[in-house]
């Protein structure tokens, strides 16, 4: 492959993850899959969660891909070292910086204190029904969260913590 192929192969795996995980957080994670995922929205002084099974099987699908790819498709394996990427920029990001499992930082501007937000109001919910921000690498208006969080408090969608305020 040339190195754009590459470039455009990585960087498409790493937009296709973000929509994946988007996906996977939402209809897999908050649907059949709550069962691992349940404490990860409950407190605890844990330093594994259940919820940590999901890198397992997705860390697992992605040797796989790279061991096809080394053998059968350089594209295959291209798209798993940007799936790789991805699950880099997501422990950082989620992991480090929202959930400060290795470092403690508090953004104060920017986009890293959006993301914080946008995450954080992603657990203001109780329970897996409704809910809000379900990506890791794009967030919305924090405002517009909120907002979206109230009406699914008004409509009975979703149980929303007190400390929120929505």
């Amino acid at each position: 492959m040339s190195v754009p192929a590459i470039i455009l192969t990585v960087a498409g795996a790493v937009v296709f993850m973000e929509v994946f995980a988007w996906w996977a957080h939402k209809y897999v994670m908050h649907g059949w899959g709550w069962g691992w995922h349940r404490d990860h929205h409950e407190p605890h002084d844990n330093v594994l969660e259940k919820n940590d099974l999901f890198a397992v099987v997705f860390g697992s699908i992605v040797v796989a891909m790279f061991t096809i790819g080394y053998f059968v498709s350089d594209m295959l394996w291209w798209f798993a070292m940007g799936i790789t990427v991805y699950g880099v920029i997501y422990t950082v990001i989620h992991d480090g910086l929202v959930h400060q499992r290795y470092f403690k930082w508090v953004p104060k501007r920017g986009y890293a204190k959006r993301l914080v937000q946008a995450h954080k109001l992603h657990h203001a919910t109780v329970g897996k029904e409704g809910g809000v921000s379900f990506g890791f690498v794009f967030a919305r208006d924090p405002a517009k969260l909120k907002a979206d969080l109230k009406r699914q408090r008004e409509a009975g969608i979703a149980v929303v913590r007190d400390s929120v305020g929505a």
